[in-house]
């Protein structure tokens, strides 16, 4: 194959604002005219129609998804002595935003073909001390809410979900952010709806929630200058509320299209999997919103992931990685006491796992040809070869 061809991103944020461009700025421009650039206008109309949308009755915006996690958790009365088990295999946010509530966190392992915790390992982890449970509705696909229900009312478990990456994704009937008592949503620009810089938003069913997060998020002041808890600075603009006001009716259809680019992807791809590219499982159909589309590079594929990326970027493909060093093994965490070998599933998939591109607009043509040189790659052995992947221990 050509070395000519069109190059792909794998992310372009272009073809969904140029048809909305006059909207955004519209939008801007009212934020700039009226002056209410904090706590305005536009928030509250914002926070009232997303947490609508996810089917839930409050929305809270803050600055980030990092402080959706950390102060909702502490909104949900989640704190100092109560235990969280999460996924080793998440963003890092996730992580913090337990942390940093006071609570202690306690990871778990991930099913390895849908990369989404494993909620059998997940109630083996819980002691007289867990209080609630983070699923992480990874690369927008949720986790059974069925199965979450179930096991949150046999072991009275909170269920907060981090669903930064999966707005509006569906399974077994719920959307994400109506399973359990709250969810954190973020809005960073390359998430399914993303603001023009940091933003997040709590979701939750709950009034008491509502109204701790809205005193939290600003100082802990229910009313002004009066301080009822120990909050912090964390609003979301309302200049990025507008801007997401606007974009958040096109959402439906642009999750459609992630939809079927994933299904195109699943065809296209089902050929190579006895070279050892297997699509991570979608157990949700339609309603996986596909945040990314991931696969794994396994030991049956003739060649190693780190060549296999460097070799479709010399193509013009842009691939990432989510994410190359589980939670458990990140320097800054290593004093929690886990060790390498602990959650095996997230490891292997830190060493298999390849983003490719995905976002609405990607063409037919595009996706083809991204599947194209995989083909072409994975049938050369003789160009390149499997090597052992590097060790996930920190350096």
């Amino acid at each position: 194959m050509s070395n000519s061809v069109a190059e792909i991103p794998f992310v372009d944020l272009t073809l969904q604002h140029q048809p909305i461009q006059s909207q955004l700025e519209e939008a801007i421009l009212s934020v700039a005219r009226r002056g209410d650039y904090i706590m305005g206008k536009a928030l509250a109309e914002f926070e009232a129609n997303f947490a609508a949308a996810c089917g839930a009755k409050h929305g809270i915006g803050v600055a980030c998804g990092t402080d959706a996690i950390a102060l909702g958790l502490q909104a949900c009365g989640i704190g100092q002595g109560d235990e969280v088990i999460l996924p080793a295999n998440t963003f890092v946010a996730t992580l913090i935003g337990v942390l940093r509530s006071g609570a202690t966190p306690v990871l778990v392992d991930c099913d390895l073909e849908t990369a989404l915790i494993d909620l059998t390992a997940a109630e083996k982890a819980i002691t007289a001390k867990t209080r609630a449970i983070i699923p992480v509705h990874l690369y927008g696909q949720m986790v059974s809410p069925s199965q979450l229900l179930n096991l949150s009312g046999n072991h009275d478990l909170l269920i907060f979900e981090d669903a930064a990456q999966a707005h509006l994704a569906e399974r077994e009937g719920y959307r994400a952010g109506s399973i359990g008592t709250a969810a954190a949503f973020s809005f960073y620009p390359s998430k399914n709806l993303g603001a023009m810089g940091d933003g997040g938003m709590l979701v939750t069913q709950e009034p008491l929630v509502r109204q701790t997060m809205q005193s939290l998020r600003n100082y802990g002041a229910p009313r002004k200058y009066y301080h009822t808890d120990y909050g912090t600075n964390s609003r979301l603009d309302t200049l990025q509320a507008a801007v997401l006001g606007v974009k958040l009716p096109h959402l439906p259809l642009w999750n459609g299209d992630r939809n079927q680019i994933g299904k195109l992807y699943d065809t296209l791809l089902s050929s190579l999997r006895s070279q050892g590219i297997l699509p991570i499982k979608n157990l949700s159909k339609s309603g996986h919103v596909y945040h990314l589309y991931v696969v794994r590079v396994t030991e049956a594929c003739p060649i190693d992931r780190s060549t296999l990326q460097t070799e479709l970027s010399a193509r013009g493909i842009q691939t990432g990685i989510h994410y190359p060093l589980p939670c458990h093994l990140q320097p800054a965490f290593q004093y929690l006491g886990y060790k390498l070998g602990d959650f095996p599933h997230a490891e292997e998939l830190c060493q298999q796992i390849l983003s490719l591109p995905m976002y609405p607009g990607l063409s037919n043509s595009q996706i083809h040809q991204v599947v194209d040189v995989l083909e072409e790659l994975t049938q050369t052995p003789a160009l390149l070869t499997f090597q052992t992947p590097s060790s996930l221990v920190p350096g």
